[in-house]
């Protein structure tokens, strides 16, 4: 069974259900689906300001949700999976605490979705997917209370870990539409500056992958 985290955001809830029957259309493994909606967990205070949604910060609470024991994927709900999550399981890796896809560029825009700021910082985007070494000892320190009072430069840069801690994943498990070109072997898009349910993304690079996710989830709807 696949432990699966999802960045949920009211906002775009949208977001979230599309993603959840993209992955279920291409997984040949069972799936565990845990929506991140920080209601659900009342263990957690969040403390920070300024957040663009409402998983920026409590995605490091991974671990604590499963009691520090398996392995679980973190994905934030802005993304389309575009192949077998169960290849992306197969990298886990018990010598590392956390493995992510290292990005490595200057964004396009300085501007995301509902106006958010969108700042370069080291190690952008490495946390928008996680495969969670839920076990490993120093992800111990990630407990509720440390999160909400660690800063966002800590978590986001994975401070708490070595590097050889960290294992890195193949980019096209974190393709970030509109910053990258167009790819569509991507094994998951990542609709980072927005996600195509928003007007102003709708017809962006890639679109047609979660228009194409969101109609199927649609399926049915309607019908006596």
């Amino acid at each position: 069974m696949i432990d699966l985290i999802v960045g949920f955001d009211q906002r775009e809830a949208v977001a979230y259900h599309t993603f959840c029957q993209s992955v279920i259309d291409k997984c040949s493994q069972g799936v565990r689906f845990t929506p991140l909606a920080l209601k659900c967990i009342p263990e957690y205070t969040e403390t920070h300001a300024g957040a663009s949604n409402q998983f920026v910060y409590s995605r490091f609470l991974s671990p604590f949700l499963l009691d520090y024991q398996g392995w679980a994927i973190f994905a934030d709900g802005d993304m389309i999976c575009n192949s077998d999550l169960a290849d992306l399981w197969k990298f886990r890796d018990d010598s590392k605490a956390v493995l992510v896809c290292p990005h490595d560029y200057k964004t396009k825009a300085d501007r995301k979705y509902l106006g958010n700021k969108n700042e370069n910082y080291p190690r952008k985007n490495w946390s928008s997917l996680i495969l969670w070494n839920c076990a490993h000892p120093a992800n111990r320190k990630l407990t509720p209370e440390f999160i909400s009072t660690a800063s966002g430069s800590y978590l986001h840069r994975f401070s708490w870990l070595s590097d050889d801690e960290i294992g890195f994943l193949p980019l096209s498990w974190n393709w970030l539409a509109i910053e990258y070109p167009e790819n569509s072997s991507a094994n998951l898009v990542h609709y980072t500056l927005g996600t195509p349910c928003f007007t102003s993304y709708e017809a962006t690079s890639m679109a047609p992958l979660w228009h194409e996710a969101h109609a199927r989830s649609q399926e049915g709807l309607g019908i006596e």
